[in-house]
């Protein structure tokens, strides 16, 4: 039989080595974001000295994860160089342009960093499901939006696509948790009451729109995204990894490993939630 000190004495002991284990690797997941800052710096000036125009395109599901990440991709980033665009609800007279117009306004001049929070994508995802667009502006977006990216990428603008996925039990955690959080009341929105309900319907139109726009020259990357201080770091290490700078730290693309991957045919059937 233990004495109930020596047990007492094991129990204890084995907190501390958890606490040191979670300690250990929090730091470590924090030294590879700081690293992974350090490292969106040099690509900012790369972007500013040779006059780059580079976009990157955001997509998931309601509380994917997108706004966190958008702030630790421009958390030390020049706020001059750099831009958020989150756009809302067209106007009626923005509902009477060409669809893509409005968005077009918002894309990065040279030297300028640009990151859409959704983009002309919300078409082919909640507007499809919502019925917020008719059958012909739907059809006609899927015909279009392959000769609009491309004119853009010929007109020397670097479009690197990402869409975060996370499963149907997070989801439902993370829209439980906003209601809660007084900090978080401004993303409730009515479309989050039932994007549960629309879960299949959310998943029919995510899978039509990666296989119909994954382009060669703008292909799209899927992003693991239910463990958030995974996916950030990821999802930056991935992005890092996509374009030329100097003194790059290439340790920090191991971060992607298993967690951002192609959005190819066999991926979007077998890998998604």
């Amino acid at each position: 039989m233990n004495h109930p000190h020596k047990t007492l004495l094991i129990a204890y002991r084995k907190l501390l080595t958890d606490k040191i284990y979670i300690l250990a690797d929090t730091l470590k997941k924090k030294k590879i974001l700081h690293d992974c800052y350090i490292d969106l710096v040099k690509l900012q000036k790369e972007i500013i000295l040779s006059n780059l125009k580079v976009l990157v395109i955001l997509e998931g599901r309601d509380a994917a994860g997108k706004d966190g990440t958008i702030k630790r991709i421009t958390k030390h980033l020049s706020p001059r160089e750099t831009r958020i665009v989150a756009l809302g609800k067209p106007s009626d007279r923005q509902n009477l342009e060409w669809y893509f117009q409005r968005y077009a306004v918002h894309l990065p001049v040279s030297g300028e960093f640009v990151i859409f929070n959704r983009s002309w994508y919300n078409r082919a995802g909640v507007e499809k499901v919502m019925g917020f667009c008719t059958k012909q502006e739907y059809k006609k977006f899927f015909d279009q939006v392959e000769l609009f990216e491309q004119m853009l990428v010929n007109g020397g603008f670097i479009i690197l696509k990402y869409y975060l996925d996370i499963s149907k039990d997070e989801q439902q955690k993370r829209l439980e948790g906003r209601k809660e959080d007084p900090l978080k009341q401004w993303k409730i929105s009515p479309i989050d009451s039932v994007a549960q309900q629309h879960w299949d319907d959310y998943s029919a139109a995510r899978n039509e729109m990666l296989m119909r726009t994954n382009f060669k020259d703008s292909p799209w990357f899927i992003v693991k995204a239910d463990n958030k201080k995974k996916t950030r770091p990821a999802l930056i290490g991935h992005l890092l990894n996509q374009l030329e700078y100097d003194n790059k730290n290439k340790e920090l693309f191991a971060a992607a490993d298993g967690l951002v991957y192609p959005a190819t045919h066999d991926n979007i059937k077998e890998r998604l939630f």
